[in-house]
C-alpha cells in the first residue's frame, strides 16, 4: 500500500482487519510488524483491531506485553545473574531427587533393577553429551577401577555367552527344538574342554538373550476310534492292587498311532516304546489307518525282543489294537493286552508324549510324500534314541538304558 496517501479505517476491508488480528494472535507477527509489512497508518490503528475484534485480552497491560520481541534485554546485574543461577541450581538438585526417590520406589516397591548395567550402557552410548567416566563414576559413588573391571567382565561373559550359542546351534542342527536342560547336560564337556562352566540358569539366560529358547507348540488330530464292536481289555497300568510296574526294559511297551502332515495328504506314524527305557523299539509310516499297517510297528519290535519275559502290550481303544488281526499278534507271541478305559489320551501318556516330542523337536519340515516321510522318521527315531537325553531317565539316552539293563 502507498503510504504517502491518508488512511482512514474504512479503507480497510473487515476481512482484512480479522485477518491481520489472527495473525498477530497467532503469535505469527506482533502488532507493530503487522503494520509495517501491510503500511498500515496510525500508531495503534492494529491495536484497535485487536481490541475490538480480537478474541484475546488486548487492553493495556497487553499492548505492553506486545512489544516487537526482537527488542534487546537489559543486561543483567552480577547480583541478578547470581540469583538466576542460585534458582537454576535448585532446580536441577529438585529435579535430581525427584528421579533419585522414583528409582528407590523403583527397587523396594516393583523390584526393578537399576545398576551397573545402565550405567554403562549411558556410558558406552553417550548418551550425556560431555560426562566423562571420572564424572559419572563420581556421581554413581563407584571407582573407575571398579567401572573398567565391570567393562572386563562382561566382555569376558559375551565371549562365553558366543561359545555357548555356537555350540548350542550347532547341536541344533540335527535335534532342532532339544530344550536348555538337556543342552545344559549335552555341552557340559564340551565346554569344559575350553575352561568354560556355565550353570542352567546362566544358559537359560544366554539362549533368552539370543532368542533361542524353544517356544512349546500345540496340535491335534484325532487317529483313535473307540467306538466299535471288538473286545476291550482292561488297563493292566491304572494305580490298583493289579497295578504292573516295569523294572526293567522289554516289560511294558506302549503303542499309538499318530499323523504326519505332507505336501498332499496326511500319512500316518504307528510307534511301539518300551516304557521302562523310553527307546523306539518299533516304528511304521503309511497311508492309511487299516490294522495291516499298524501291525507293522509291533511286528518291528518283536522282531528287536531280546527277553522271554512276560510283556504287556499297552494301547489305546483304537480298533485297530482291539481287531481280530492284532490280537492274533498277541496271542502268537505270548503277549498280555491292556488298554486305556474308553478315549482318555492321559491313561497312555507316555505313548502320547513321545508322540509329540517328534513331531514337535524332529519333524519340523513337510515331507512330500510318504517316501520322505519314512526317511524322515527312520533318521529322527535314531536320533531321539541314541542321541536326545531324557530328564527321566537321569540325563541319559534311551538306546543306553536299554542297552544296559539287557546287559545287566
Amino acid at each position: 500500500m502507498d503510504t504517502r496517501v491518508k488512511r482512514t479505517q474504512r479503507d480497510y476491508t473487515m476481512a482484512f482487519k480479522l485477518a491481520v488480528v489472527a495473525q498477530v494472535e497467532k503469535g505469527e507477527l506482533t502488532y507493530r510488524q503487522a503494520q509495517a509489512r501491510y503500511g498500515i497508518q496510525g500508531r495503534s490503528t492494529v491495536l484497535t483491531w485487536l481490541r475490538k475484534h480480537g478474541r484475546l485480552s488486548w487492553g493495556v497491560a497487553a499492548s505492553s506485553a506486545a512489544m516487537p520481541i526482537d527488542k534487546t534485554p537489559t543486561p543483567l546485574t552480577p547480583e541478578q545473574q547470581i540469583k538466576a543461577l542460585q534458582v537454576q541450581l535448585k532446580q536441577a538438585q529438585q529435579k535430581a531427587q525427584l528421579f533419585e526417590a522414583v528409582i528407590d520406589v523403583l527397587k523396594k516397591d516393583y523390584g526393578v533393577r537399576v545398576g551397573k548395567k545402565a550405567f554403562r550402557q549411558v556410558l558406552e552410548q553417550d548418551l550425556v553429551q560431555g560426562l566423562s567416566v571420572s564424572g559419572a563414576c563420581r556421581h554413581m559413588g563407584i571407582s573407575r577401577q571398579a567401572y573398567y573391571q565391570d567393562r572386563c567382565r562382561q566382555a569376558a561373559l559375551a565371549k562365553r555367552a558366543q561359545v555357548v550359542v555356537d555350540l548350542v546351534r550347532e547341536r541344533r542342527m540335527s535335534q532342532p527344538r532339544v530344550g536348555t536342560r538337556k543342552l545344559h547336560c549335552m555341552l557340559r564337556e564340551p565346554l569344559g574342554c575350553q575352561g568354560i562352566s556355565v550353570g542352567r540358569d546362566a544358559m537359560f539366560d544366554v539362549l533368552r538373550n539370543a532368542r533361542l529358547l524353544v517356544a512349546p507348540r500345540r496340535a491335534y488330530h484325532k487317529t483313535t476310534d473307540s467306538h466299535h464292536r471288538f473286545r476291550r481289555h482292561p488297563n493292566l497300568l491304572k494305580p490298583g492292587p493289579e497295578q504292573v510296574r516295569p523294572t526293567g526294559p522289554e516289560q511294558v511297551w506302549v503303542a499309538d498311532i499318530t499323523y504326519l502332515p505332507t505336501a498332499g495328504k496326511f500319512v500316518y506314524l504307528s510307534l511301539v516304546t518300551d516304557a521302562y527305557s523310553r527307546k523306539i523299539v518299533g516304528w511304521h509310516v503309511h497311508a492309511s489307518l487299516q490294522t495291516e499297517e499298524v501291525a507293522q510297528a509291533l511286528k518291528v519290535a518283536l522282531r528287536g525282543r531280546r527277553t522271554s519275559q512276560r510283556l504287556v502290550h499297552h494301547s489305546d481303544r483304537g480298533i485297530q489294537y482291539c481287531s481280530t488281526y492284532y490280537q492274533e499278534l498277541h496271542r502268537r507271541h505270548g503277549l498280555s493286552c491292556s488298554m486305556t478305559d474308553g478315549y482318555d489320551c492321559y491313561q497312555n501318556a507316555l505313548a502320547e508324549r513321545i508322540n509329540g516330542i517328534l513331531k514337535m523337536e524332529f519333524l519340523l519340515d513337510r515331507p512330500n510324500d510318504l517316501k520322505e516321510a519314512r526317511q524322515m522318521v527312520g533318521e529322527s527315531v535314531q536320533i531321539y534314541n541314541e542321541e536326545r537325553l531324557h530328564l527321566s531317565l537321569k540325563m541319559q539316552t534311551p538306546d543306553a538304558v536299554h542297552r544296559a539293563q539287557l546287559v545287566g
